[in-house]
């Protein structure tokens, strides 16, 4: 029952990657029932052929022997297996019990979250046909905050176009490791001519290449931007005729970045003040520039929604908005939206806090605060939220404070965990539903406008494995055994693509036969005809609407909770500074750990170090440490590199071992987005016994 069972003829089949979130085109070989090769698409507009460590490892991960491949039940402190009827039973049996519905919280991972709007949609839909507004996602700590800052001042968001740009800037990303076919992008930009900025405390292999490679101390990022605005005005290097047309609150900006100085900047960021107006005049006088920003390396810090306001008024002040190799606007696909409109009667947990999370300028995200929800959990406040259901996320081990994770966890009557794996977070659970991989389900792969790509492609199911059952699935069969029929008026996954795709034309026969299809072409300066979708139609560097909020209406910066110029007692306790989460090209999050392929590339998690730490210490290469934060602590080997700023410690996250979520902190410190520091905290270093 367990085997693994190939579902299509033998053949190629295209389907798109899901182990990460840029969703590479991927072709499986299928001969006599069984995947004899995995290969990238050549003909797919991302990725162009190219496949990372993770695709090729594909088939070792979707026969993983580690795998769950039935409904677990905990019972006696044991497991015991049970059939997909029992757990359905006891999922409703509980679930009706609940006399105040917004008790039941929903939280969902980056794998549902990237598995195309029909999941997303379908799920939230439940939630809101059940009664409760308490969805929650990955997305309160990672990507959310980015888009938050672009739609604030260009009232949409956009993306860089790193392939047709003259000078492209690297912000706090390692593609290469994080996103290869960007990466890849990159690097042929390079060769044909533009110009490369790097600005990371790491010196990436991208940095190595760089024409200027910017070293600030984590969390300053935005004190280095708004020098870099300093250095644009002064020196009359913006473009008078865009900023006057098209902006409002270029005079206010002007005053504001005055007392930033390059001097000023160097001394925050140690950043040498040359090489701050070297960037800036770069950025401001090639005939295009774009940043390429990380996707949480600028978030995760109290300056976070004002590093993403910062690079979009760069963009602006430059004229790079809605240009090619600036920052683009691509088309989406018109499809039907699975989620309803009746929602909830009330907003979910966070809001108040930070409504901007929630939606802005009209546009709803639809989701609670998830670092909220955590207090929520220990202390039934603002109301009690005891079951849960988590789809796709590891929390123990991925959100921060991994120790109040799990005591919040712990205090819920009523847990379920769908998952491929028995994670730390499905060990917590009561109940275990085994997921099927992004090979055995059927969904819309319709988010390349992310990567400026107006692209869309069909995941088709290819194999089944054991017991397992897609997220969609499990979603809709369980809302029809909750009598949501009427609500939920779709049988099966193919039936709800086929509703998703009327509006656009497209056919689910179609995408399966292309491989994916090109739905559009891209165009620049809708503005002229169209304005920007601001409360003033203009790009709003100054915001009235946040000032309404009370929230600054100019990008501003706040130092890091914790670093030597806030907390100077603290940090002669804990001198160093830790930045954590860095992506490793073999492994996403805590997935993937399990993999022979990627774990002798890759076997264990290392603390990155500076020769010049390792000596004050005494320390050689691979020795094992203690690293320690207020928070608490890990033992972890160590590897001495020039690659890291001294006084930094690097260290990756995932690991079920060397948790460095153990030393961080849960405590929301961005004020717009309720975001926690994971880039900029102190900790100590000693040599283990």
């Amino acid at each position: 029952m367990n085997s693994l069972r190939v579902t299509v003829p033998d053949g190629a089949h295209k389907t798109a990657c899901g182990l990460c979130h840029m969703g590479c085109g991927m072709e499986l070989e299928i001969k006599d029932g069984e995947i004899t090769g995995v290969r990238g698409m050549r003909d797919h507009p991302l990725n162009k052929g190219l496949l990372c460590a993770k695709g090729r490892a594909v088939l070792e991960y979707v026969s993983s022997p580690n795998r769950l491949t039935s409904p677990l039940l905990k019972e006696g402190g044991g497991w015991k297996e049970i059939s997909w009827e029992r757990a359905f039973e006891i999922i409703i049996s509980q679930l009706s019990d609940l006399k105040d519905k917004r008790s039941l919280g929903i939280s969902l991972g980056m794998p549902i979250l990237l598995s195309g709007t029909s999941n997303v949609g379908l799920i939230r839909r439940f939630a809101h046909v059940f009664g409760t507004p308490n969805c929650f996602s990955v997305e309160s700590i990672c990507y959310r905050c980015r888009m938050l800052g672009y739609i604030a001042t260009l009232g949409r968001f956009f993306v860089a176009d790193p392939e047709k740009s003259g000078c492209i800037f690297v912000w706090g990303s390692n593609p290469d490791h994080s996103s290869p076919p960007v990466g890849q992008k990159i690097r042929e930009s390079k060769k044909n001519g533009a110009k490369l900025v790097v600005i990371d405390p790491r010196a990436t292999a991208l940095a190595k290449r760089a024409d200027l490679h910017l070293q600030p101390r984590p969390g300053t990022d935005c004190a280095l931007i708004l020098a870099m605005l300093n250095v644009i005005i002064s020196e009359e290097l913006y473009d008078r005729e865009f900023v006057s047309k098209y902006t409002v609150g270029f005079d206010e900006l002007s005053d504001h970045v005055s007392e930033f100085t390059t001097e000023h900047a160097q001394e925050i960021t140690s950043v040498p003040s040359e090489k701050i107006r070297e960037a800036a005049r770069l950025f401001a006088t090639s005939k295009s520039s774009c940043v390429v920003q990380g996707t949480n390396a600028l978030d995760q810090v109290p300056s976070g929604f004002q590093n993403s306001r910062g690079i979009a008024v760069l963009q602006a002040i430059t004229g790079n908005v809605d240009i090619p190799g600036g920052f683009i606007q691509t088309p989406r696909l018109r499809v039907n939206i699975v989620e309803v409109v009746e929602k909830a009667g009330e907003k979910p947990v966070g809001v108040d806090a930070y409504p901007i999370f929630y939606g802005i300028y009209g546009r709803e995200f639809g989701e609670g605060q998830t670092l909220v929800m955590l207090d929520t959990l220990l202390t039934g406040q603002p109301y009690p939220i005891s079951k849960m259901i988590i789809s796709g996320t590891n929390p123990v081990i991925t959100w921060p404070e991994s120790a109040k994770v799990r005591r919040a966890l712990k205090s819920l009557d009523f847990l379920v965990v769908i998952e491929q794996h028995m994670t730390e977070t499905a060990q917590l659970a009561h109940l275990v539903l085994p997921a099927g991989t992004f090979l055995e389900r059927t969904e819309l792969c319709d988010y390349y406008s992310l990567w400026g790509i107006p692209h869309v492609m069909l995941r088709n199911k290819i194999l089944e494995y054991g017991q397992c059952r897609s997220d969609l699935d499990i979603w809709l069969e369980l809302a029809h055994r909750m009598g949501f029929v009427k609500e939920f008026p779709w049988q099966t996954a193919d039936e709800l693509v086929d509703h998703m795709l009327e509006p656009s034309g497209l056919s689910r026969k179609e995408l399966l036969l292309s491989g994916g299809v090109t739905y559009g072409q891209q165009k620049y300066k809708n503005y002229e005809k169209q304005g920007f979708k601001t409360p003033s139609g203009k790009i709003e560097i100054y915001s009235s609407y946040l000032k309404d909020l009370s929230l600054p209406p100019l990008p501003t910066y706040f130092e890091p909770v914790e670093s030597p110029a806030k907390t100077p007692e603290l940090a002669e306790k804990y001198p160093f500074i830790l930045t954590t989460g860095a992506r490793q090209v073999q492994y996403i999050h805590s997935q993937l750990r399990e993999i022979a392929f990627l774990k002798r590339q890759f076997p264990e998690p290392l603390a990155e170090i500076n020769p010049v730490t390792a000596r004050e210490y005494n320390l050689n290469d691979q020795d094992e440490v203690i690293i320690e934060s207020p928070r608490g602590e890990i033992k972890i080997k160590i590897k001495i590199t020039r690659d890291i700023l001294p006084g930094v410690i690097n260290i990756p996250h995932g690991w079920g071992r060397a948790n460095v979520n153990l030393l961080t902190d849960s405590a929301p410190v961005d004020p717009v987005t309720g975001y926690p520091a994971l880039k900029a905290l102190l900790c100590r270093i000693k040599k283990s016994a």
